[in-house]
């Protein structure tokens, strides 16, 4: 690397205070905001992606980071390593936040009648369940609701325009099942039946 740059008219001093903690810096946030996208993509279970980006990770700290710091002698160069390291950091978290990958389980508190809001959320994408609860000051209303992470500020939006009030939390959530079907939806077995009558009613009756 420093031969390439000294090929093209770059001295040594430049190099060493200017270039190299340039490239310390940008290598390091590549690594380091990959890095902090793996670990939250592998708390999501996102497990073929993380490992795709820890391929990337590694790759870039054997060939870049660890051919570089053969070069350090200055302080620079260093005080680059933590700025990288930190920036990355904080990008990475921004991407995360970004791809707002996973599910979330929400979970809602209010004093008041929710029946208007739970109404609205019977016409929506999102399953909840509600129950009675009894909280420091009185009677309240719990409302939980699992949705994909994406789809929380739209929820949050919802719930504040019947309830400006009404207090949230957040928690990440690994996994989560498939929604249980409603009574009033055909079961399983009938949404097969209806749709190997397309084929005629003499397959029906072989089986």
């Amino acid at each position: 690397m420093k031969e390439f740059f000294e090929s093209i008219g770059i001295s040594e001093g430049v190099f060493q205070w200017f270039v190299l903690p340039v490239v310390i810096f940008l290598a390091r946030i590549t690594d380091v905001s990959i890095g902090t996208v793996r670990i939250l993509l592998m708390m999501n279970g996102r497990k073929h992606l993380a490992t795709f980006l820890g391929f990337c990770e590694s790759l870039i700290w054997v060939t870049v980071i660890a051919a570089i710091f053969k070069l350090v002698n200055t302080p620079l160069a260093y005080i680059a390593y933590a700025g990288g390291y930190a920036t990355g950091t904080f990008i990475g978290m921004t991407l995360e936040n970004k791809l707002a990958v996973g599910k979330v389980l929400v979970r809602f508190i209010t004093r008041q009648d929710a029946s208007a809001l739970l109404e609205h959320l019977r016409k929506t994408q999102y399953g909840f369940t509600s129950v009675k609860a009894e909280g420091h000051k009185g009677n309240v209303n719990l409302i939980f609701s699992v949705i994909e992470r994406k789809d929380l500020k739209d929820l949050v939006s919802i719930v504040r325009s019947y309830h400006p009030k009404a207090f949230y939390s957040v928690e990440a959530t690994k996994y989560a099942s498939e929604p249980v079907e409603d009574d009033n939806n055909q079961n399983l077995t009938e949404k097969k039946r209806n749709f190997l009558q397309l084929f005629g009613k003499d397959f029906l009756k072989r089986k």
